[in-house]
């Protein structure tokens, strides 16, 4: 009977069932529980299963630069992150007021990472996160535009309640970027958040948009009450080859 149970609780995708059942049956705990018990037991096990399981996908979907979560960020290195703004954000509740955050800092000294982080606690707090270099964003796009898969694309951009913008500012956007990032920043405007990392300080980001008028509109879109980090200092990763080399060196 118990067999003829597990069979039909795998037929309906009751996984977490099946597991809990099953370890129960072996460790002789089922029959110790009363039935509200059991069905209790049952259910919170296939919840968590679920749960967890849609925390899988989206991470999977939201193809994060880096493996990146909380617990990982490093408070102690002198670049000016605020350990008590860090956790505010990490608590995501920025996302739910529809708010931005920008992360700007020289190359290497953790920005990806620490949007990553958050893209990652975002996920496990429920919300759809996508991350994306900037520049292949806009290539992605412009390759949208000509095999008819523009809207579509687009489209799931919009759906996301964190949109992660990765690098931007690294060349200056020409008049079809322009177009592209002027249509992402109105759709989520007010609507949706958006992280965007840059190695330039904001106040030169009129520069590589272009376009004043247009500039000013995103720009406006993106700045106005947003969040920043502005991280200061030398590369991390400049800094931990110095370390090896100076570890080599003295040996």
């Amino acid at each position: 009977m118990n067999e003829q149970t597990l069979q039909k609780m795998r037929q309906m995708k009751f996984f977490g069932m099946v597991r809990a059942f099953r370890t129960s049956i072996e460790n002789g705990s089922m029959i110790q529980m009363t039935g509200d018990e059991m069905v209790s037991m049952l259910i919170d096990a296939e919840w968590d299963d679920r749960n967890n399981r849609r925390i899988e996908r989206q991470m999977r979907n939201a193809k994060f630069r880096y493996k990146a979560n909380i617990e990982q960020l490093h408070f102690d290195i002198d670049r000016n992150l605020d350990k008590n703004q860090f956790m505010r954000m990490a608590e995501c509740t920025f996302i739910g007021r529809k708010e931005n955050l920008l992360i700007t800092g020289s190359t290497g000294i953790g920005k990806s990472f620490i949007a990553s982080a958050i893209g990652n606690q975002a996920c496990t707090l429920g919300f759809k996160v996508l991350y994306a270099n900037t520049t292949k964003l806009f290539t992605r796009l412009k390759m949208a535009k000509a095999d008819g898969s523009y809207i579509r694309e687009v489209a799931k951009i919009e759906r996301q309640d964190l949109l992660i913008l990765d690098d931007f500012g690294l060349q200056p956007l020409d008049a079809s970027n322009r177009s592209v990032l002027m249509e992402i920043v109105e759709d989520r405007h007010g609507n949706r958040s958006t992280i965007i990392t840059s190695q330039l300080p904001v106040a030169q980001w009129y520069e590589v948009i272009g376009e004043q008028t247009i500039a000013d509109a995103i720009l406006d879109r993106i700045v106005h009450d947003a969040h920043r980090m502005e991280l200061v200092g030398e590369s991390i990763r400049r800094r931990q080859r110095n370390k090896i080399v100076e570890t080599v060196e003295s040996e």
